[in-house]
């Protein structure tokens, strides 16, 4: 028996297509260009971290994706459909950096609610409810009521929400935002797991060792655009070659310190001086300069370049300026 081939206005979405096409995505605020012509494609089972400082345009994506942000151009797919359709809502889940809970509600509770907006009910929403409280680790909690829980329960609990329908693709808005490092390293496993049972994820953050720890490719976003995407070794590579770095802390008025320091060609990163170099040897000739220049050495060492040095030679500032 033929299957029945679908109209190209339904387009409902198929698992031969990737999880997620982004095309000349552009949105305006007023004269804001948040989003500038962003185009990506997650691969099936790929965590992709979006990475930049906080403005940079993530955020605005994300919410693009989710229908909550209408794009002034370009187009987004999920599975091969429509973003808005109702078959790719069903493939979608979506963590927000908010937290979007009752809080006069226990976890059982909250979780039962958000599976019923799902369409969830009956055993099939008991199930998902004890895959939500075990995924987050708060089986033992399920009847305590959210306003008590702490901050990091919060935040894991509102990931099992946001995950209730056990979507294919989910985007996760910067989940770790204002937990403890405790905390934060929960969520780590948690995602870690979901990843190694083949969801695909987009991972929105601001901290590169997140991305350097969760993501397969990171794409580097700053004024709303997509300026370098790759794997975390690629991204190194492409940037600085087999170059690496030399930090160097030294005594002096601040101001002396960062002219020598820009006519040397390098950056101040939290205090210190920051070169890249060729050869080990050429550590000797910046020492001998900056003694010339009336600098005090206080320490100096070499480092191999990474993803926060990368974000500093594409955008000439740091992640978190």
């Amino acid at each position: 028996m033929s299957t029945p081939t679908a109209s190209p206005l339904t387009s409902p979405p198929t698992l031969a297509a990737p999880p997620l096409r982004i095309d000349a995505l552009v949105k305006h605020f007023g004269e804001t260009r948040a989003v500038d012509g962003i185009t990506l494609e997650l691969r099936p089972g790929e965590c992709l971290g979006l990475v930049g400082p906080n403005g940079a345009g993530k955020s605005t994506l994300i919410r693009s994706i989710v229908g909550r942000v209408v794009p002034d151009s370009g187009s987004i797919t999920v599975f091969g459909g429509r973003a808005d359709s109702a078959e790719a809502r069903k493939s979608l889940g979506w963590v927000p950096q908010e937290l979007a809970l009752y809080p006069r509600l226990t976890c059982r509770e909250n979780l039962q609610s958000f599976g019923r907006y799902h369409g969830l009910s009956g055993a099939n929403l008991e199930q998902a409810v004890a895959w939500g409280l075990h995924w987050a680790t708060l089986t033992d909690r399920a009847g305590e009521l959210v306003k008590n829980l702490s901050g990091g329960m919060k935040r894991r609990l509102n990931m099992a929400a946001g995950m209730i329908h056990q979507p294919k693709l989910v985007l996760m808005d910067e989940p770790t935002v204002g937990v403890d490092p405790q905390s934060r390293h929960h969520i780590f496993e948690m995602i870690e797991k979901l990843h190694g049972e083949g969801t695909s994820l987009i991972y929105t953050t601001h901290y590169m060792e997140e991305a350097e720890r969760l993501c397969d490719r990171i794409a580097i976003v700053d004024h709303g655009r997509v300026i370098a995407l790759g794997t975390n070794a690629e991204l190194v590579e492409n940037a600085f070659g087999s170059r690496s770095q030399v930090l160097a802390r030294f005594v002096g008025a601040p101001e002396t310190i960062a002219a020598w320091v820009t006519q040397r060609g390098g950056h101040t990163v939290d205090g210190a001086a920051e070169f890249t170099i060729e050869h080990p040897a050429e550590i000797a000739t910046l020492l001998e300069d900056s003694a010339k220049a009336g600098l005090e050495l206080l320490d100096v060492s070499l480092r191999k370049p990474n993803l926060e040095s990368v974000f500093l030679h594409l955008t000439g500032r740091e992640l978190r300026d």
